[in-house]
C-alpha cells in the first residue's frame, strides 16, 4: 500500500489531448511495473476519497485484532469468576465490536469499488480518446478487436484490481503483521511456527510470479483472436449465409475458441496452485500449533485462554495470507491488462512528426511529388532487399476549384493516395503539397477541417438525419438541407413525417444502400470543405442519381477542389484531369479525350463499361 500511496502522490494525472500522463515520458520502454504504476496513477484524482476508505478500512481491522484480546481476558480472567454479569459485558463488547467491524468493513468496500469504478469510467475515456487519434499505422498495428478487448476485459481486470487493492491491500498487511506481533507477544515460543512456513509461501510465490503474466498475455491475444472472428461473422452473417459456410466459420471459431480455453487453462492450473499450497502449509503450522500449545498447557508454561487466542490470531493471519494471494493473482492478470492498455496509451504520446516548412505559392493547390508509400507491415523482398510499395512515384497537381479522377483496378492504390493526402500514413518518400505546404506541416486537425469525406462503406450512425449529416459541427438546419438536396436525398427525408428528426437504426439497416450513401456525401458537403475526398462514393447510386449528384456539386461547390476515387468511367469522364493507375504505378494522366488516344488501359476500360460504343466524345 505505502507502493499504491507513492504513486498516488507522486504521479501527476493530466488531460490526454495527446499527453496522458507526465509519468510516461519517463518510461523509455513499456514494462510491467510502470504499466501498474501508470494505471495506479489514476487514483491520485480521487486521493481524498482513498485515504476515507483506508482510514475507515484501518479502523476496522485493527478491531478484528482487537476482538481476540477480548477473548482472552474473558477465558481466562472472567471465566474463573462465575460472575455471569461480568461474562455478559464482555460478551456484549465483543459483539458491538464486531458489529463496528462490519459496518467500517462494509462502508469502505463501498467507498473502494465507487473509486474503482470512477477510475476504471476515466481510463475508459482516456483510452477511447487516444483510440480516435491513433495514426493510420498505429491503429494497423493494434488492431479493431484488440482495442475492444482491450477497452472492455483489460479495462475490467484493472478495476477489479483497484478494487481489490484498496480492500485487501489495507485489511491483509493490518492483520498479517498485527496478528504476528499479538502472536508473538502471547507466546514468542509458538510464533516460531509461523516463521518456518514463510519460506515455503515465498517459494510459492516467486514461481508463480515468473510464469503468471507469460501466460495470461498469451490468453489475452486469444481474446484478441475470438473478437476478430466473431466480429467477422457478425459484420458478414448475410454473406455467410448466402454462400453456406457457416459450418466452415464455425470451425474457424471452435479452433480460436479452443486455444483460448487451453491457454485459459494453463494459466488457470498455474495460478490455482497457490491457494491450496498456501493452506496445506499453513494447515501444518495450525497442527503444529495445536499439538505444541497443548503440550506447554498441560506443563503449565500457559494457560488455555492463551492458545485458544493463539488459535484465533492463526486464522486471522491464515486469512490475510490467502487475501495477500488473491491480490497477488489479480496483480498478475492485472499486470498483463495494464500492459495491454499502456501500450495503447503510450502510442497517444506519439504524434504525427510537424515538421518545419515554408508556404510555396508557386505551386498548385494540390501537389503530388514523385510519392511513394509502403505500409508498414509489407515485408522486405527477399530479391530487392526492399519494402514492397502500395504506391510508387505518384505525381500530378490539381488547382484550386478542379476536379480530378482516379481510376483503376482493384487495389491498385487508389484510396492509399487519398490516405496520404489526409496523412492517416506518411509518405515512404517524395512530398504532398497543399495550398503550398507540405501536409507533414500540418497540425492533422487543421489538415483534415478542409476536408470533406466519403469514404468506401462509410459509416451511417445510429441517430437522426440531423446528427449524421451536422455530427457535432454545429451546422444549421437550412446548410444541413442544403447538403442532403446536393446529395438528391432531401425529398426522401422530407417524405417522413420526422423530416431531419428521422432516425437511422444501427449501420443504417432502415436505408437502402444508395440512401446510406447520400446521406454521408451529404455529410461531406455540409461543411463547406475545402477539398472533397470520394473513395467510390457512387457506387450504389444509379447513373441518373450519380449524374445528377456531380451536377449538384459542380453548381454549388465551385470553388472546391475534388478528387473522385470511382470504379466506372461515366463518374470521371468530366473531370478536369483524370489519373489511371495500375499496381501502385500512374499509367496514365489527362482529360477523358486524351486518355482515349493515350492509355490503352483507360480504353479497356471504356469500352469494356460502355461495350464499345462512342468515342471520345461519346
Amino acid at each position: 500500500m505505502v507502493f499504491l500511496m507513492k504513486c498516488i502522490t507522486n504521479i501527476e494525472r493530466k488531460s490526454v489531448d495527446y499527453r496522458i500522463f507526465r509519468f510516461v515520458r519517463m518510461v523509455p520502454a513499456v514494462s510491467k511495473g510502470a504499466n501498474m504504476k501508470l494505471i495506479l496513477s489514476y487514483l491520485r484524482r480521487y486521493k481524498w476519497q482513498v485515504a476515507w476508505s483506508v482510514t475507515i478500512k484501518f479502523f476496522g481491522s485493527m478491531g478484528e485484532l482487537f476482538i481476540p484480546f477480548l477473548l482472552k481476558y474473558m477465558v481466562d480472567d472472567i471465566a474463573p469468576t462465575k460472575d455471569a454479569g461480568s461474562v455478559i459485558l464482555f460478551g456484549c463488547a465483543m459483539v458491538l465490536c464486531a458489529v463496528l467491524v462490519l459496518l467500517f468493513n462494509v462502508k469502505a468496500n463501498q467507498r473502494a469499488s465507487a473509486v474503482a469504478k470512477m477510475c476504471t469510467r476515466d481510463l475508459r475515456h482516456d483510452l477511447f480518446s487516444v483510440t480516435t487519434n491513433l495514426t493510420g499505422s498505429q491503429f494497423d498495428g493494434v488492431t479493431l478487436p484488440s482495442l475492444i478487448s482491450r477497452m472492455t476485459a483489460d479495462s475490467y481486470n484493472v478495476q477489479n484490481f483497484i478494487g481489490m487493492i484498496q480492500r485487501m491491500g489495507i485489511r491483509a498487511p493490518i492483520l498479517l503483521i498485527g496478528g504476528v506481533i499479538l502472536a508473538a507477544i502471547l507466546d514468542p515460543k509458538l510464533s516460531l511456527v509461523l516463521l518456518c512456513m514463510v519460506p515455503l509461501m515465498a517459494c510459492v510465490v516467486l514461481f508463480v510470479s515468473r510464469h503468471g503474466i507469460p501466460l495470461y498475455n498469451v490468453v489475452q491475444e486469444n481474446v484478441d483472436r475470438v473478437t476478430r472472428i466473431l466480429r467477422e461473422n457478425i459484420t458478414g452473417i448475410r454473406v455467410v449465409k448466402a454462400l453456406s459456410r457457416e459450418e466452415y466459420e464455425t470451425e474457424r471459431y471452435d479452433e480460436a475458441n479452443e486455444a483460448l480455453a487451453k491457454s485459459d487453462f494453463r494459466a488457470g492450473a498455474t495460478m490455482a496452485l497457490p491457494n491450496p499450497l498456501m493452506n496445506l502449509f499453513l494447515n501444518i503450522g495450525l497442527v503444529l500449533v495445536i499439538l505444541f500449545g497443548a503440550y506447554r498447557v498441560n506443563s503449565g508454561d500457559i494457560m488455555s485462554g492463551v492458545i485458544i487466542t493463539f488459535l484465533v490470531y492463526f486464522n486471522i493471519i491464515l486469512g490475510a495470507v490467502l487475501g495477500l494471494n488473491r491480490i497477488f493473482i489479480m496483480y498478475t492478470k492485472a499486470g498483463a491488462s495494464a500492459n495491454r492498455i499502456a501500450r495503447v496509451l503510450v502510442l497517444g504520446e506519439s504524434r504525427p512528426e510537424i515538421i518545419s516548412c515554408e508556404r510555396d505559392e508557386n505551386v498548385p493547390f494540390i501537389r503530388f511529388e514523385n510519392v511513394s508509400f509502403s505500409y508498414p507491415h509489407l515485408q522486405e523482398t527477399a530479391e530487392s532487399n526492399e519494402r514492397e510499395h502500395a504506391v510508387s512515384r505518384i505525381s500530378f497537381d490539381i488547382n484550386r476549384g478542379e476536379s480530378l479522377g482516379i481510376i483503376g483496378a482493384t487495389g491498385c492504390g487508389k484510396t492509399t493516395l487519398l490516405n496520404l493526402l489526409m496523412r492517416f500514413y506518411d509518405v515512404t518518400e517524395g512530398r504532398i503539397l497543399v495550398d503550398g505546404i507540405d501536409v507533414r506541416a500540418y497540425e492533422p486537425e487543421d489538415l483534415r477541417r478542409k476536408m470533406g469525406v466519403v469514404f468506401q462503406n462509410d459509416t451511417v450512425f445510429a441517430d437522426t438525419i440531423r446528427e449524421n449529416v451536422a455530427f457535432g459541427r454545429g451546422i444549421s438546419d437550412e446548410g444541413i438541407r442544403a447538403a442532403l438536396d446536393d446529395a438528391n436525398i432531401l425529398s426522401y427525408i422530407d417524405s417522413h413525417e420526422e423530416g431531419l428528426d428521422y432516425r437511422a437504426t444501427k449501420a443504417g439497416a432502415n436505408l437502402s444502400g444508395g440512401e446510406k450513401q447520400r446521406v454521408i456525401i451529404a455529410r461531406a458537403l455540409a461543411g463547406n470543405p475545402e477539398i472533397l475526398l470520394l473513395d467510390d462514393a457512387s457506387s450504389a447510386l444509379d447513373y441518373k442519381t450519380d449524374a445528377a449528384l456531380r451536377k449538384a456539386i459542380r453548381a454549388h461547390h465551385a470553388d472546391t477542389t475534388s478528387i473522385t476515387v470511382a470504379q466506372r468511367i461515366s463518374s470521371v469522364r468530366g473531370m478536369n484531369k483524370i489519373l489511371v493507375m495500375e499496381a501502385g504505378e500512374a499509367v496514365g494522366y489527362g482529360t477523358h479525350e486524351e486518355l482515349m488516344e493515350s492509355c490503352e488501359i483507360y480504353r479497356d476500360i471504356y469500352h469494356s463499361q460502355m461495350g464499345g460504343a462512342g468515342n471520345a466524345s461519346a
